[in-house]
């Protein structure tokens, strides 16, 4: 039998060799079904782009990606850090790459690290909805990172989203305040991602304690960045909706409700508490020190670590062999709790 070549790919893709070879280096001008239907071909007929691809179906690479949206945000900053930690420790290298929160790039990402020199890649998704995260087969160990309900098929390590939250705005309840704003929330029911799952937990704070959430104080952030949650929370306060308190959907956020407050001449956290989400290092040095929710930074990357490196080990067994459930892993939340809110 005949080695495949990329001719063969795109005569059985109905493509055009360009547009395997666009695949093949993670160019985003291919649309993600005729991706994803050239990837499958790929396997399918064993098409192999050099010796390079060859040790990576070996499991001899030595190297581990993490893909992310963005390396300039906080949070995916401090993950890839420890990240880099835990994967030193394992004597491998870890590779780095960015995908903007775009669809295609993160399609893309999984195209390179299925032809590309990974042992395993830990992705974060963010761009991708669930059932397009369903179609994908990478054929390279993977884990996946996300604040969304994603396809049980994969592993999947998440924070304690609905219950961080419930923590957070639980505790400005009982400490004195009376409405409390989510900044960062949504409208939207359901738990199908990040701020959805915050927005339940703080509905769920109030009716645990038979309060009835004013859909009032949701208040929405778009990019979940500092700028614009100041920029919200200052409108907010412009408004003239009474609130007390704040649950911030992430540290970030709670950063540019911090600022607002300032501005308008409010003191935090005499007029107004505020808590975040992440427990990101600058919350801690910043004036009001930030009160936060820790979901478990460590043990998320511990338990990715591990879910990645059974992924590796079971890589080469042969496709009737039994393997490990997935497992969905779920960080425990903790408050910490600083001079942003009262005790």
């Amino acid at each position: 039998m005949g080695v495949t070549t990329m001719s063969d790919v795109a005569r059985a893709a109905g493509v055009s060799v360009m547009t395997v070879s666009n695949v093949i280096n993670g160019r985003p001008r291919v649309g993600p079904d005729t991706r994803l239907r050239v990837l499958n071909l790929i396997d399918e007929l064993g098409y192999q782009v050099n010796l390079t691809a060859r040790s990576l179906r070996a499991g001899q690479t030595n190297t581990i990606a993490l893909i992310v949206p963005a390396f300039d945000h906080a949070y995916f900053g401090e993950l890839a850090a420890r990240v880099s930690k835990a994967v030193e420790a394992t004597g491998r290298h870890l590779a780095l790459e960015q995908t903007g929160a775009s669809p295609d790039a993160e399609l893309a990402a999984v195209s390179i690290a299925r032809l590309q020199t990974y042992d395993g890649v830990l992705l974060s998704v963010v761009g991708l909805d669930t059932a397009e995260v369903d179609l994908l087969h990478p054929n390279v160990p993977i884990v996946l990172l996300g604040e969304r309900l994603l396809p049980e098929r994969f592993d999947h390590v998440s924070m304690g989203n609905v219950d961080g939250a419930r923590l957070a705005t639980q505790h400005l309840l009982t400490t004195g305040s009376g409405r409390v704003a989510v900044l960062g929330g949504t409208h939207e029911q359901g738990l199908s991602g990040m701020t959805q799952m915050r927005t339940a937990g703080w509905r769920t704070a109030h009716q645990d304690l038979g309060r009835e959430p004013d859909p009032a104080l949701i208040i929405e952030v778009g990019s979940q960045d500092m700028r614009e949650a100041r920029d919200a929370t200052a409108a907010f306060i412009a408004s003239g909706v009474p609130f007390d308190g704040i649950f911030a959907s992430t540290d970030a956020v709670a950063i540019g409700a911090l600022s607002a407050l300032a501005t308008a001449g409010l003191r935090v956290p005499q007029d107004v508490q505020v808590i975040g989400f992440d427990n990101l290092p600058i919350g801690e040095f910043i004036t009001p020190s930030l009160s936060c929710v820790d979901p478990g930074h460590d043990f998320m990357v511990a338990e990715a670590m591990r879910l990645l490196a059974r992924n590796i080990a079971n890589h080469g067994l042969p496709s009737d062999e039994p393997r490990p459930a997935p497992e969905h892993v779920i960080g425990p939340a903790r408050l910490i709790l600083r001079g942003s809110t009262r005790t």
